[in-house]
């Protein structure tokens, strides 16, 4: 049996070194010492920079993976750049290495698989370690994010995080130049972008399921403000509850701005930028059997039955291995003012909570 790790200590190392995605070597190491001293078959460089600890038992039984994500996020601050952990994803380590050193030499079947993934906030993570096959024998993923104050209060646990598929999308119009005295000779770009957001805000979709497509960004003209652009370009944010909704959304998005250029003599291209984030599609089976543990482990007023959350790479698991059973909690730790925010803080003593559940859970399958 390994010592068991003091998750705040943990929390507190890991939190001085913030990295950028596939660049975690400081943590890495880290992570990677602290597993070989446990006794774990240790396997590092996994997608880059990633760190996987494996620990099977004699008899019989599923892989189990759990899996936390290792990057920090890039600020500029006064005009200097920054890298902070302000996502949380140091106090997920330590809660995964926590419960590593909780599970050492408990294990009777199957196999227990750590996945310490770099870049989820490159969005191009998960699949850098799919990619190195580690999930050629993953029956069950697991994953673990922590919640602002906002989201469920401190100290409680969320047996769901409903993820949202999302993508960011960017839309190039062509048009004519002309003078803007002679504006019938041109194709007018600024005029046309503008009707590309209008219409786009008129589409329609299930009004039952949560989504949205926001204009973030419009780019059109030159130094004259005499001059009618012909070129220019508009950037999208957008998310959807399910993935079939989003595949719709996109379809309409994209037929929407090409007949509306069209309409105006111009031509309109959409870009995907990168891989479209896929939404959560969780094993019902495993929800409950987590609702149930997040109970019994910390007690019924302890458990919060859903959490919202943004987009998250862990989701390509389900798509790339649609056998995979998948199930992912939100830690209530009181993170204000929120995630992504250069400040943001939160009480690490509520991290045990995140480690007793996901203990619990995997001791039913593999102890």
């Amino acid at each position: 049996m390994a010592q068991e790790l003091d998750v705040v200590e943990l929390y507190n190392d890991l939190h001085k070194t913030p990295e950028l995605g596939f660049q975690e070597f400081k943590t890495s190491a880290y992570i990677a010492q602290k597993l070989k001293e446990m006794g774990y078959e240790v396997t590092t460089g996994v997608g880059k920079t990633g760190v996987v600890a494996v620990e099977k038992g004699g008899e019989k039984g599923p892989c189990v993976m759990i899996r936390a994500d290792m990057d920090a996020l890039p600020f500029k601050i006064n005009g200097e750049d920054k890298v902070i952990h302000a996502c949380g994803h140091d106090s997920h380590c330590a809660m995964l290495l926590a419960i590593a050193s909780r599970l050492k030499g408990k294990i009777k079947r199957g196999t227990l698989k750590l996945l310490f993934q770099p870049g989820e906030e490159t969005l191009k993570g998960a699949l850098s370690v799919i990619e190195d096959g580690v999930l050629d024998d993953v029956d069950i993923a697991l994953g673990l994010h922590i919640r602002p104050s906002s989201d469920i209060p401190d100290g409680t646990v969320a047996a769901t995080l409903m993820h949202s598929a999302s993508i960011f999308v960017r839309i190039d119009v062509e048009g004519l130049a002309s003078h803007a005295s002679r504006p019938h000779l041109g194709v007018n770009c600024a005029e046309m972008l503008a009707a590309i957001v209008q219409n786009a805000g008129l589409l329609k979709f299930a009004p039952t399921l949560t989504w949205s497509m926001k204009c973030t960004k419009i780019e059109v003209g030159g130094a004259a403000v005499n001059v009618i652009p012909d070129k220019g370009y508009c950037m999208y944010d957008v998310r959807a509850e399910t993935n079939p909704l989003m595949k719709d959304m996109l379809e309409k998005l994209e037929r929407s701005a090409q007949s509306t250029a069209a309409a105006f003599g111009g031509k309109a291209t959409m870009k995907l930028l990168g891989d479209v984030i896929p939404a959560c599609e969780y094993d019902d089976e495993l929800v409950k059997e987590m609702s149930d543990c997040i109970a019994e482990t910390l007690g019924a007023d302890k458990l919060r039955a859903t959490s919202i959350g943004g987009g998250e790479d862990f989701h390509f698991f389900k798509i790339k291995k649609p056998s995979l059973r998948t199930a992912y909690i939100g830690v209530g730790t009181g993170a204000t003012p929120g995630l992504h925010h250069p400040d943001m803080h939160m009480n690490p003593a509520s991290l045990i909570n995140g480690v007793k559940v996901m203990v619990a859970f995997a001791l039913k399958y593999l102890g």
